[in-house]
């Protein structure tokens, strides 16, 4: 008989109001304490289940209980204090690693030191009612590690590099990154206690602390740097410029020198744009968020890491510690895809065997580059009245299974035929894949395209996937001819990319330049595409759409029916294939 998974309700620390700083306090240290925890707890089997952030902990829960799926029958205990649970799982912690809220980087070391030490994470404050006060100084919990000295002051200065954030991670990369203490291949990027100054900026699980429990759990790297390298930020903003750089740097050196250069490094979460690094409101930088995030993104590409974009508003994330034991099968079929005969059958291909002269548009369905995301809105997206109704390309990232497993399983087993699936941006991750091949600028590396071609195909081919969405390459080279031929071998039936000729070949592979992204009232959008349709046909337009439903995409199509009888709306593999029978007549 299996053991009982046990329930902690962490949703009523999340769902407080942040009024002053002792709530934010003890919505920080629960939080943060917790999510540890959990990854220790679940690090070899799932024990441990959050309610958490909602309505996404309950509805993925009561999926997986249901008749013949992976939790059906499993008994449950819930822990109802705090107490409780440490009780409860006192045998998997060792102790705990105190860090320092006066240099906010070391929360984010505490959390690295958790996963390789088995120590949980807690924030010194000598106030009567905070967690150190009610587990340390009460002896509940034995102390292992400081990260400052005991009296209170900081252990980590500005000397050397002047900046006493970058020495605290250039200590932790050394102890816990360079010595081989963490896994190489798990790294993550999430807000330190920084948080703390401005909580009020966003809702409380913005702080993403629920995300780490899968980080530890897998004994990543954790940090929170800016990728500028011309600006000091605002939490440290007497750093000479680009120091949060130079760091960032060093570590993913570290993390690619310890894989020998053959693994690809998953790197979850994402620039905390809304607090930090960019000129957003009191983030304190001087660049627009989205070129701070393909900044980063060049930055992580030219050392072999992917995005596994946890961005704020709806990045947060629980129970990924758990859900990375869902099993999984080696295959998962899509909808058949399309063949000349079955083309010629829906009178796509005319009796002549030439494309029909209609105005082809197929939608890309983003953004979920982010298991958060993905996480997060299924439930609603894709449980919508009108799915099933048009053809529909869901961009789902195939890496995303690592830990939202079980999104990816529901929407295979309940998809209509009229539901397939891509890779989103830029494949099997969040990468600029002309950073991935040579020449490399910020790195200097050798080529990695043969380690994401590996690392893409056994995705890919798990998922049923031959066609990449969008490749993002944002700051970095366009694809060169090697790029295209590593694409060729695993995305076969097409690539979308934004710097690329407007259509075309690749050997045997067809090609398309991503159009404009759609966004507001229907009527509105149907104009706009409409108004993108110049010249002959046959004509071939993708566009990308961001978080919007079924119901949204069905009534464009009603509106542009309306305006452009002309055009259709078909799935992504049809697209392609009409798209390449069009160009080279070679389908088969």
């Amino acid at each position: 008989m299996k053991a009982p998974i046990y329930i902690f309700n962490l949703q009523s620390y999340l769902q407080k109001p942040i009024n002053d700083n002792k709530s934010a306090k003890q919505c920080w240290d629960i939080s943060h304490l917790v999510s540890a925890l959990q990854g220790l707890v679940n690090r070899d089997e799932p024990r441990l289940y959050l309610r958490a952030i909602q309505p996404a902990d309950d509805f993925w829960w009561n999926w997986m209980q249901e008749d013949g799926n992976w939790l059906s029958g499993r008994e449950t205990v819930e822990l109802t204090t705090l107490d409780k649970l440490l009780d409860q799982f006192k045998d998997f912690f060792n102790g705990a690693v105190i860090y320092d809220s006066s240099i906010p980087a070391t929360s984010n070391i505490a959390s690295t030191i958790s996963g390789t030490e088995n120590l949980l994470p807690i924030r010194y404050d000598i106030d009567s009612d905070s967690l150190y006060s009610q587990l340390i100084a009460a002896k509940k919990i034995k102390d292992k590690i400081w990260l400052l000295n005991k009296d209170g002051t900081s252990i980590f200065t500005s000397k050397n590099t002047g900046s006493a954030k970058a020495n605290a991670y250039l200590w932790a990369k050394q102890h816990y990154l360079d010595s081989g203490l963490c896994n190489p291949e798990k790294l993550a990027y999430y807000l330190d206690a920084y948080w703390l100054k401005i909580p009020k900026v966003s809702s409380p699980q913005n702080h993403t602390l629920t995300n780490h429990d899968y980080f530890i759990s897998n004994k990543s790297f954790f940090f929170d740097l800016g990728p500028w390298e011309d600006e000091s930020p605002v939490d440290d903003p007497n750093q000479p410029a680009g120091t949060d750089a130079m760091v960032l740097r060093e570590i993913l050196l570290s993390a690619y020198n310890r894989t020998q250069g053959k693994s690809m490094i998953h790197a979850g979460g994402f620039v905390p744009w809304a607090y930090k690094y960019t000129n957003h409101g009191i983030a304190g930088g001087n660049h627009d968020p989205v070129p701070t995030e393909w900044h980063y993104a060049l930055t992580l590409s030219a050392y072999n890491a992917y995005m596994d974009a946890d961005a704020l508003g709806i990045g947060a994330m629980a129970n990924a510690s758990f859900y990375q034991h869902y099993p999984l099968e080696a295959h998962y079929p899509q909808n058949p895809k399309p063949t000349l005969e079955s083309l010629k059958n829906s009178g796509l291909i005319d009796p002549n065997g030439d494309v029909i002269k209609k105005r082809f548009v197929t939608f890309y369905i983003g953004d979920y580059d982010s298991s958060a995301w993905l996480y997060s809105q299924i439930p609603s997206i894709w449980n919508d009245p009108k799915r099933g109704e048009i053809p529909l390309g869901w961009a789902f990232n195939p890496n995303l299974a690592e830990r939202s497993p079980m999104a990816m399983v529901y929407t295979r087993k309940t998809q209509s035929s009229n539901d397939f699936f891509v890779a989103g941006d830029s494949g099997a991750g969040y990468v600029n894949p002309g950073m991935i091949q040579e020449p490399r600028g910020i790195s200097g590396l050798p080529s990695g395209l043969e380690v994401w071609k590996e690392h893409c195909k056994r995705h890919y081919k798990q998922w049923d996937i031959s066609i990449t969405g969008f490749i993002i390459n944002g700051y970095a080279p366009a694809l060169n001819e090697d790029a295209k031929k590593i694409y060729s071998e695993f995305s076969h039936d097409g690539i979308v990319a934004q710097k690329i000729e407007p259509q075309g070949m690749f050997g045997e592979m067809p090609f398309i330049r991503m159009n404009l992204d759609l966004d507001g009232k229907p009527s509105d959008v149907a104009n706009v595409i409409a108004s993108r349709f110049v010249g002959d046909m046959p004509q071939f337009m993708i566009f990308r759409t961001i978080l919007k439903t079924p119901s949204w995409h069905y009534e464009v199509r009603e509106h542009l029916k309306a305006i452009q009888p002309d055009a259709e709306i078909v799935d992504p593999y049809t697209f392609f294939a009409l798209l390449k029978h069009y160009i080279s007549g070679r389908l088969r």
